[in-house]
């Protein structure tokens, strides 16, 4: 693929400024938004859209030459909403990167990118191949990995987040792999005093990627 479409007023406006080059831009009332809505498959392009290059990806190693850093992992994500809703919490909190498999979890998509209001153009995104095998690496390396579990008894506050770390989440419905939840240095769970049984998988995201920066504070 040479290029790609995003659509809204922020996204386009952080691809501006990104990482990645922008080819074209379409804006209403230049462009009628009935043709906006057909360029872009949605309606919900604020009377912008853009052609862009494919999303660079970057590299789920050199991450872990980040010193301290604070990184986040999804098991099998597959909404592109909630990744880029994840995306958005993690570049507001500081986190040094997002790691996803290549297979059965969701790309930086259009859809993405309009959930995360443009921030997947300054965090860095990489891809691996077996996640069980990167956590492993990221250990080799010095992190620490913690796994939302909400059958977990311990609080992400119980735990020190405040050194090189990873958060690893899992996909919507299942949770985290028995296999990369084997991986995990230990599981945490955010205490529920409501009637549901989990929060959504972006909302967990925020909450765990703030208390490690309240702790990095």
């Amino acid at each position: 693929m040479s290029s790609q479409i995003i659509y809204g007023r922020q996204p386009v406006a952080e691809a501006e400024r990104g990482r990645r080059r922008v080819h074209r831009v379409w804006r209403a009332p230049e462009t009628d938004p009935a043709e906006l809505e057909r360029l872009c498959g949605s309606p919900d392009h604020q009377g912008v859209v853009a052609e862009v290059d494919p999303y660079p990806y970057g590299d789920a190693k050199g991450l872990l030459r980040r010193k301290d850093a604070l990184l986040i992992a999804l098991d099998q994500v597959q909404d592109p909403r909630n990744l880029g809703a994840v995306c958005r919490s993690a570049e507001v909190a500081g986190a040094a990167g997002l790691i996803v498999p290549e297979r059965r979890s969701a790309a930086i998509t259009a859809s993405a990118c309009k959930a995360s209001a443009g921030a997947v153009e300054h965090l860095q995104i990489a891809h691996v191949r077996n996640l069980s095998d990167w956590l492993a690496a990221a250990k080799e390396a010095g992190f620490w990995i913690w796994g939302a579990d909400a059958g977990a008894e311990t609080a992400p506050w119980s735990v020190d987040l405040s050194g090189p770390t990873v958060l690893v989440l899992g996909g919507e419905g299942k949770g985290l792999r028995p296999r990369v939840a084997a991986s995990c240095d230990g599981l945490v769970a955010l205490p529920q005093r409501g009637e549901i049984d989990s929060l959504n998988v972006s909302a967990a995201a925020a909450a765990l990627l703030f208390e490690a920066l309240r702790q990095r504070s």
